[in-house]
């Protein structure tokens, strides 16, 4: 079974997601969206050569350029193959006196197994980093998406739940210490003007984007119930095919940024929904242990199986 992501409810300026950074979370905001939160957060928190992050093999890259850009090598982990987010079990095996941090995507819109995660990065000492570019408003176990970890990073992107009309994103923490230096290292490596501690970055959010998105934040939680609601009717609809819909573990709140099924025969259904004017997409067809970016990194063929089984 193969997914194709039904792109009925892709798009920008009109559609949903959530975020206000719960309890004592302290938001970043900055420019250009998840890629540089990731980043930034990484080089907060020292991760450099000779480190190592354990991120899902099956997701956008970004997430693994991330980790490139400080210089620390991706360790690519598989994902279970009900939710498409990193499992547990594997990211267990892969843990090495190297490892730094665990950087988990909710893919789809749908929060990873926060708990295992969490309490096996503790286990180890390991920083855990969110990567919720896909979840904004997106629950477990009655946090947000984002606020679990030692950061949670957003992206603001057009085609995101929450929309900007440019490139955006955040960073939240609720330690005090990692905020103050992303806001150092956002602008650029300076606490105050002209006196510049660390050589950083220009990533600041301009105000006409932070201004669109305080309004659209007012409608957020009506767009996403909205997108719920849609999501429940495919299912009733779908529920007698031989698709495989998705899944929303107990306690959790799926804010289905893409609706992904999994189908026999992939491309014939994805041509079908395109025939028919239903808007379809594929994503994901090459593992990012298969990129010939991370080819140096030497990963077989068949080494994450199901990664592997999801691209295909």
């Amino acid at each position: 079974m193969q997914p194709v992501t039904l792109c009925h409810q892709r798009g920008n300026h009109d559609r949903p997601g959530r975020n206000s950074p719960p309890g004592p979370h302290r938001g970043v905001r900055g420019d250009p969206g998840r890629t540089r939160r990731l980043h930034l957060a990484l080089r907060a928190l020292g991760i450099g050569p000779g480190d190592e992050v354990i991120v899902p093999a099956f997701t956008f890259i970004a997430t693994a350029e991330a980790v490139s850009y400080v210089g620390a090598t991706p360790v690519f982990c598989d994902v279970d193959p009900r939710t498409f987010t990193l499992d547990p079990k594997r990211v267990e095996e892969a843990v090495t006196p190297r490892t730094r941090a665990l950087l988990p995507v909710h893919l789809y819109g749908l929060p990873a197994d926060l708990e295992a995660l969490g309490s096996l990065a503790a286990r180890h000492g390991l920083a855990l980093i969110e990567d919720a570019a896909q979840a904004v408003g997106a629950e477990r176990g009655g946090r947000r998406a984002g606020s679990v970890g030692l950061a949670g990073c957003l992206s603001f992107y057009p085609t995101k739940n929450l929309a900007a009309y440019g490139d955006a994103g955040m960073l939240v923490t609720s330690d005090a210490g990692l905020a103050a230096r992303v806001r150092r290292l956002r602008n650029p490596g300076a606490r105050e003007r002209y006196r510049h501690e660390e050589v950083g970055f220009n990533s600041r959010l301009d105000e006409l984007q932070a201004a669109i998105l305080r309004v659209k934040l007012r409608h957020l939680d009506r767009w996403t119930e909205r997108r719920r609601r849609i999501a429940a009717a495919y299912r009733a609809a779908l529920a007698d095919t031989p698709l495989t819909l998705p899944v929303e573990p107990a306690g959790c709140r799926h804010v289905y940024h893409q609706y992904t099924v999994r189908a026999p025969e992939r491309d014939r259904f994805h041509q079908a929904l395109n025939a028919a004017g239903i808007g379809s997409m594929i994503y994901y067809p090459v593992p990012l242990h298969r990129q010939p970016a991370y080819a140096a990194l030497g990963y077989a063929e068949g080494s994450l199986p199901e990664s592997e089984r999801a691209a295909r």
